[in-house]
């Protein structure tokens, strides 16, 4: 019988770029260009690791922090950054989507994705007395506010239907389910399906494979989470670093899952001697691409 500590076997992760990233962050497999691209947040640092070469070059170098992005559809990149700041990147240049939020001023952003439907649900940290907040960005570039009382904004993923949203709490330890209407990216409450609070660490960033399980990266907690659609545990993946950050499916069949790490300014026994790099693993499954954003397009 499986539960979250059982172990998968897997072929141990593999060390792919060795950086001591102090949050690694986002990743995100292009399938036009076949390569990962991925963030470390507080460097406000846009990487892009091409596995054909093994080269990790730096794509964009922002003076704030970085929370998350998407690609857009007409090839530009969507750059979601402190103070509610939304840029545009493409080419090298870069305009301002969303100048900044009233109320995220001491904030950044966090997780995001781009909807089935082409808006982008984004979600930011909390800030001293104010709750983290979920907000959707929809074509027109307009915001709207999702919900204002969140512990911290963090993963998303989609089931195959497209008709429901999960998404992760982790001051709450939560992984909930949220219905969408995946043309025009209006949702329904939220529901329960996956509570993390008896495990070691937070749920952090996920990924939804082809056959429709999740994987649910533990920050804190040395390793991968996997639970099926409706929310029964299946077992774990160890890292050798103590928070892992996300995960993404990649490569040519989108068997490969990449997975960012943290904790690379305190590298040692505890973090691990590999905190902050970019790990991949065969886990067995496939995954699907991922959805562009049509912000302005």
């Amino acid at each position: 019988m499986t539960n979250s500590e059982t172990i998968i076997a897997t072929s141990p992760p593999e060390l792919v770029v060795d950086l001591p990233s102090l949050t690694g962050e986002g990743p995100l497999w292009h399938p036009q260009e076949e390569v990962l691209y991925w963030v470390d947040i507080p460097a406000g640092r846009l990487y892009r690791y091409d596995p054909a070469t093994g080269e990790n070059v730096t794509v964009f170098q922002h003076e704030a922090e970085i929370g998350g992005f998407t690609f857009q559809s007409d090839g530009a990149i969507l750059l979601f950054c402190s103070y509610g700041t939304i840029l545009r990147l493409r080419d090298g240049q870069v305009t301002v989507v969303v100048a900044s939020i009233p109320g995220e001023e001491q904030s950044r952003f966090n997780d995001v994705v781009a909807a089935p439907g082409g808006q982008v649900f984004c979600g930011t940290m909390p800030s001293g007395d104010i709750p983290g907040r979920l907000y959707r960005l929809d074509h027109d570039g307009s915001l709207t506010t999702l919900f204002d009382d969140i512990g911290c904004s963090n993963g998303f993923g989609f089931t195959a239907d497209e008709g429901t949203m999960y998404y992760t709490d982790s001051d709450r330890k939560v992984i909930w389910t949220i219905s969408l209407d995946p043309v025009t990216g209006e949702i329904g409450g939220r529901e329960e399906l996956i509570d993390t609070s008896r495990g070691a660490g937070v749920p952090d960033g996920m990924c939804v494979d082809a056959a429709g399980t999740i994987w649910s990266a533990r920050w804190d907690g040395h390793a991968l989470y996997h639970y099926a659609a409706d929310g029964t545990a299946l077992g774990k993946v160890p890292f050798p670093v103590r928070k892992v950050s996300s995960v993404a499916l990649g490569g040519a069949d989108f068997g490969t899952a990449y997975v960012t790490t943290a904790g690379g300014d305190q590298r040692g026994e505890l973090e691990g001697e590999l905190a902050g790099s970019l790990f991949r693993v065969d886990l067995g499954v496939k995954g699907k691409p991922v959805y562009f954003s049509r912000i302005l397009v």
